[in-house]
């Protein structure tokens, strides 16, 4: 009876080691891609979109908010509202940003409204699923949806069912601010790209002997002396330069330039403004004499800061109410200007300092900082993976030394006569009256002793013979 609970208990014992097991395996394998696993930043330079067909519907450009989608639907049915798509063209900046534009949302007709209200569903649903992931992915519970609603400033989050002239103030004022602090977050941005191309140029040459490092330096200095060598960049938004697309790219006669006609010749959406890709589509053939895909030396990053240095110079000077819009008038009062005519010379980003020593020397601290931490968190996921490891082994051996105990047991049954043990560790016993009438000898019938030595056997007598 005591062997009997012995198997048992191995058995269970051997089962359960099993499963951690299995466990371990499952979380070492996890923790293994956690630590090998890099993250991999990829650069999404636009590509310079094909030119507009006539007849075509045109697509306004990813103005690369968060919620461009729901800007972008908003509009599209406003104007589909004659009487708000009248007061849209007549407002100027001043309107728009204080709000009074937003209280025209209450003359649309209802067909515009029932719209409105539906996007605006969406949106808030669409901003509580994200919000709801972001959660899971940290398996957060209890989440407030309603208080984290308050993070997204582009729509009334205390009324969720329908689209109110608070939202429309709400969602221009987000949209002017985010499209505002756009421009300065590229910038930064380039700025970064920039100081990590040279630190790493810097990091490689440090592996390279002296021969070596020599070479790639005289290589360097001699592509950027192939890249400054490109012909002269007019001054953007200047006469020579509009002139130049009005012939290259327009096809027409540059002894004709008339500015009234260019304006509405590159007005692809004839909504009365130059928008800041209309604009940007301007200096094309500017940006085509300096950088080129097919050259080594040119680096397509470089080529949309310029687009979009040339873009914020020309903003300045001619967007007199600053409302990121050109208008006819905006841009004839401009041709009118000195700086159009006689324009200062245009210095490209090759011919300028884009960091200091000192912000090049900060920035790579930080990254020594950032690589530091992840050496730390890469050690410290490699110490884990070795603990679990080491506990897979001693399981296993456990595991082992079981089986073999197991195994022992079995044999030493088998020599001792005694049943095996069944796969579930029972014994394979008979009950005692089976054994007690396997092993007693067979008497001679009529009688259950045995008969004494000499003694013969009387035939036994038939019943059905004996006669009266």
């Amino acid at each position: 009876m005591m062997y009997v609970n012995f198997c048992d208990l191995v058995s269970f014992q051997m089962k359960r080691l099993s499963v951690l097991s299995q466990q371990c395996l499952v979380l070492m394998t996890c923790l293994l891609m956690a630590l090998e696993a890099v993250p991999i930043d990829i650069d999404k330079t636009k590509v310079k979109a094909e030119g507009h067909v006539e007849g075509e519907k045109v697509e306004n450009p990813d103005t690369g908010l968060y919620y461009d989608e729901y800007l972008r639907q908003v509009i599209d049915v406003l104007e589909t509202d004659k009487h708000f798509r009248e007061k849209l063209q007549t407002a100027d900046i001043e309107e728009i940003k204080s709000g009074k534009l937003s209280r025209e949302l209450d003359l649309v007709s209802h067909h515009v409204r029932t719209r409105l209200d539906e996007l605006k569903r969406q949106e808030v649903a669409r901003l509580r699923m994200l919000i709801k992931a972001k959660m899971d992915s940290v398996q957060d519970t209890g989440i407030d949806h309603q208080a984290l609603l308050k993070q997204f400033e582009h729509l009334n989050h205390q009324n969720p069912d329908t689209f109110e002239p608070k939202d429309l103030d709400m969602l221009i004022k987000a949209a002017t601010s985010d499209l505002e602090n756009y421009d300065k977050t590229r910038h930064e941005e380039f700025k970064k790209y920039e100081m990590m191309k040279e630190h790493e140029r810097r990091e490689y040459l440090k592996t390279l002997d002296e021969e070596k490092r020599k070479k790639e330096e005289s290589k360097f200095e001699e592509m950027k002396k192939k890249h400054g060598d490109h012909p002269k960049v007019h001054h953007p938004g200047s006469k020579d330069q509009l002139k130049e697309v009005w012939e290259e790219a327009d096809g027409l006669d540059p002894n004709e330039f008339d500015p009234k006609t260019f304006f509405k010749l590159h007005d692809v959406n004839n909504d009365g403004f130059l928008d800041e890709q209309e604009l940007e589509a301007l200096f094309t053939k500017e940006l085509e004499k300096v950088y080129d895909p097919k050259n080594e030396e040119d680096d397509m990053v470089e080529m949309e800061e310029e687009r979009l240095r040339m873009r914020e110079h020309v903003m300045n000077e001619v967007d007199i109410n600053k409302d990121r819009l050109v208008t006819l008038e905006e841009f004839l009062r401009a041709t009118e200007k000195k700086e159009f005519l006689e324009p200062d010379s245009w210095e490209t980003l090759d011919q300028q300092q884009l960091f200091t020593e000192d912000e090049l020397k900060e920035f790579e601290n930080h990254i020594s900082q950032q690589e530091d931490e992840l050496r730390k968190k890469a050690e410290e996921l490699q110490k884990q993976k070795e603990e679990l490891q080491r506990q897979h082994d001693q399981l296993q051996a456990q595991k082992q030394e079981l089986q073999q105990v197991v195994k022992q047991m079995e044999q030493k049954k088998l020599q001792q006569g005694s049943p095996p043990a069944g796969p579930g560790g029972e014994l394979k016993i008979q009950p005692p009256a089976e054994h007690k009438a396997a092993d007693a000898p067979q008497h001679p019938a009529g009688g259950d002793q045995p008969l004494p030595p000499g003694h013969v056997q009387e035939p036994a007598v038939r019943t059905d013979q004996v006669h009266p």
